[in-house]
């Protein structure tokens, strides 16, 4: 392989929010962190050769888009993903996460009603809550090892003050690639019941072996009308500090009123690394998807035999995509203050709680394994351990 996903990369003095605060979040600086999603790896080689050339002109001046700036994501979406679209149909966000609340402010009111899927990427409850709207949860059904939408529950969950539905496809962080026949249905009552669907598909490149993702909007021209995808090379090259991302609207009264609530909230500018590295990633970023996906296929695999055969009392739920693996904890016999202590005092990994994800959350723990295999194995072996120690 050309790159070596092997190589362990000290982070600790990079002001790394994954490595620089252990202690601070922690209360050690021993901890392995294997929490927000944010990989271990060195970017591909394009990217860094990308800013490293933009770093060398020297000046950094207000940038701009140029005309041409969407064609990588468009032969990006058209070659992996079979989707076509159009550059008339993109918007600049600088993050998912603002894409979301700039959807919120577009096309709904104070006190409207959004429904989310929990257990879910724990920013979907902030952004709805600190914009003055109301949450209702549709959560997601766990039976035989899996979670499923429930959409009985969700069309019971709708009405008059209900406006939109935000969708992780793939889902952060039970890690289901949902299947088309999952998204149509889905589709099909968001449409019945005038509801705009806002898709998060941030984690669209990761898929795992034997899964495909499959983009709500590519469904039908009705689901692409009412559908505003959100999507970022962020998570895909593990780029995520530089802020740069894009909504794909084909609707282009939904497009304008995007737009026009970034345009008043002065956020229309770009980041000028941003751009090049979302462009090199897109253009030339191919070859070292390919490796890291197998690599994290590897590390899933190691992760499924190790809870299998020396921490039974832990439940993996075997992701289909992402590099982030949700675990059953409930084995251990721990309330939710008695985990967290287990984890940071006796482990000393750092994972991510489950009820930051919802209520459906609880006794369950999201563990990132895109990482060195070494660091992975620590983390294990101490986990073993450390779940030895329970009575």
């Amino acid at each position: 392989m050309k790159y070596d996903f092997d190589r362990v990369i000290d982070r600790r003095a990079t002001d790394s929010i994954k490595w620089s605060r252990n202690e601070k979040m922690f209360g050690s600086a021993d901890v392995i962190s294997a929490w927000i999603a944010d990989m271990d790896f060195e970017a591909p080689a394009p990217v860094i050769a990308a800013l490293r050339a933009r770093a060398a002109h020297g000046i950094y001046g207000y940038p701009i888009r140029p005309p041409n700036y969407y064609d990588s994501l468009i032969d990006w979406m058209r070659q992996r993903l079979d989707w076509e679209i159009k550059s008339d149909w993109l918007a600049y966000s600088p993050g998912v996460v603002p894409a979301l609340a700039f959807a919120l402010h577009a096309y709904t009111q104070p006190g409207d009603k959004i429904i989310i899927q929990p257990p879910v990427y724990p920013p979907f409850f902030s952004v709805v809550k600190n914009n003055g709207r109301q949450l209702v949860f549709n959560p997601l059904k766990f039976a035989d090892g899996k979670f499923r939408m429930d959409l009985e529950h969700l069309e019971k969950q709708i009405d008059a003050r209900t406006r939109m539905l935000i969708l992780c496809s793939p889902h952060n962080p039970v890690g289901r690639v949902w299947t088309r026949e999952e998204l149509t249905q889905l589709g099909e009552v968001a449409r019945r019941k005038n509801i705009l669907i806002v898709s998060d598909e941030i984690h669209c490149d990761l898929v795992l072996r034997g899964y495909h993702h499959t983009p709500l909007a590519s469904l039908s021209d009705a689901l692409a009308q009412n559908t505003i995808t959100c999507v970022a090379p962020s998570k895909t090259f593990n780029i995520p500090g530089l802020y740069t991302a894009a909504a794909i609207i084909p609707n282009a009264q939904l497009r304008a009123q995007f737009n026009a609530v970034r345009a008043r909230l002065g956020l229309e500018g770009a980041n000028i690394f941003g751009l090049a590295g979302f462009q090199a990633a897109y253009r030339e970023g191919e070859e070292w998807l390919d490796q890291l996906l197998a690599y994290l296929q590897g590390n899933l695999e190691l992760l499924q035999n190790y809870f299998e055969k020396s921490i039974p009392r832990l439940k993996l739920i075997v992701p289909e995509g992402t590099y982030l693996a949700w675990l059953d904890c409930r084995g251990l016999g721990l309330d939710e203050a008695g985990l967290r202590q287990w984890m940071r005092e006796r482990a000393r990994v750092a994972m991510n709680e489950g009820h930051t994800f919802g209520e459906a959350g609880r006794g369950f723990a999201r563990l990132n394994f895109g990482c060195p295999r070494a660091v992975l194995v620590e983390a294990l072996q101490r986990i073993e351990q450390a779940a030895k120690d329970l009575p």
